[in-house]
């Protein structure tokens, strides 16, 4: 069958690329949220993120199964860190740059990778790794995957499994947020408690709201906070200020925004996106230092949308074990790695059976330290 590369998102229908997403599509697999990380110049040019779509029709034309691709010259906003054999390629005297990656650029979120059918994406996978070599890539690797997309990776030669650890918080049928804290051990349920009387104490409320809502000169100030996040850790943003507007046009029934005010004035934000039955946070900032304002917009916020809306799950991010006392609960993620060097294969399997045992040893250890009280 046909294969087609596309290194513009906008080269195809969005209703043919979203048709392959099923009935109730992630936000971030969506054409338009793909769409608008390239046309705002976040990806593309001088990123570092060259896309490479692979699309696969049948015989009659019809698209039956794609990859978001993209050609990669360094490991930045990935999330799934491979510094290390970079590192260990350049001190042997080996190009691991390029390398193709599957993935949802800056996004550290699980989800469908093989767009459509899953077979016909594993002749996807087929092709690009057995063309590695000849392309001048070091490798191809698919981040983030779900269950479907495992068993596919699972049964072909080569690939080398890794699992990470991230915190989510899932909702039990709370009736609201006093219902979530009823069911913490005291001392945790008085530590969350007395974070969010200290946030109101200093005259903080918030406001949601829907893309649509949401103004130019409100998004100047969403992106003032999220670009202030990088810049005092002396690093650029990933994201282009043209990238919020774009989204914001093209699925703004995707997007929560909770803004933060003292004496009816921005001080703080968190942008989210909405799924089926999942909220995912994913940027937060600030432009001044409130005492505990970050665990109440990020989390607190987050988890009292999630009730509100009848939300199952809450995934505020990559990270942070400061999660895990907030009721966020460790989950495996995975990611696929396909590696054309023999000695780079056979080193980084060996790194990721060690590793693999470390990250389940932290997730056991993490389960043990959540607040809930025991039954």
């Amino acid at each position: 069958m046909p294969i087609q590369t596309l290194s513009r998102l906008a080269d195809i229908d969005p209703a043919r690329w979203d048709a392959l997403l099923g009935r109730d599509p992630q936000p971030f697999l969506r054409h338009a949220f793909l769409s608008a990380l390239e046309d705002s110049g976040s990806v593309g040019g001088r990123s570092g993120w060259h896309p490479m779509h692979q699309l696969l029709s049948d015989a009659q034309g019809a698209l039956v199964a794609a990859l978001p691709l993209y050609r990669k010259v360094h490991s930045s906003g990935e999330y799934v860190f491979d510094w290390a054999w970079a590192d260990a390629c350049h001190r042997a005297g080996i190009d691991y740059y390029p390398k193709l990656l599957c993935a949802v650029p800056f996004s550290p979120v699980t989800g469908a990778r093989l767009l459509g059918d899953c077979v016909a994406g594993g002749q996807l996978l087929d092709q690009l790794s057995t063309g590695l070599a000849e392309g001048g890539y070091s490798s191809l690797h698919v981040n983030f995957t779900e269950p479907d997309a495992d068993a596919v990776f699972d049964n072909r030669d080569g690939w080398l499994e890794r699992i990470g650890c991230q915190f989510h918080w899932h909702n039990r049928g709370y009736r609201d947020f006093q219902d979530f804290l009823d069911g913490l051990t005291s001392r945790k349920r008085k530590q969350l408690r007395k974070e969010r009387e200290q946030v109101a104490g200093q005259g903080i409320e918030f406001e949601w709201r829907e893309g649509h809502q949401v103004s130019e000169q409100e998004w100047d100030f969403v992106y003032a906070c999220y670009a202030n996040t990088y810049h005092v850790r002396g690093q650029a943003p990933y994201l282009t200020r043209k990238f919020f507007s774009l989204l914001a046009e093209r699925m703004p029934e995707a997007i929560r925004v909770v803004l933060a005010r003292q004496g009816g004035r921005p001080v703080a934000m968190a942008f989210s996106l909405i799924g089926a039955v999942e909220l995912y946070g994913r940027y937060w900032g600030s432009l001044a230092e409130f005492d505990r304002l970050h665990f109440e917009t990020c989390f607190y916020q987050g988890i009292d949308q999630a009730i509100a809306g009848g939300l199952s799950r809450f995934d505020a991010g990559a990270q942070g074990e400061h999660k895990l006392i907030r009721g966020f609960e460790p989950v495996i993620t995975r990611s696929w790695h396909y590696l054309v060097h023999p000695g780079l294969r056979a080193a980084v399997s060996e790194f990721l059976q060690q590793e693999r045992l470390g990250v389940m040893r932290y997730a056991e250890t993490a389960r043990d330290a959540l607040p809930y009280r025991q039954e």
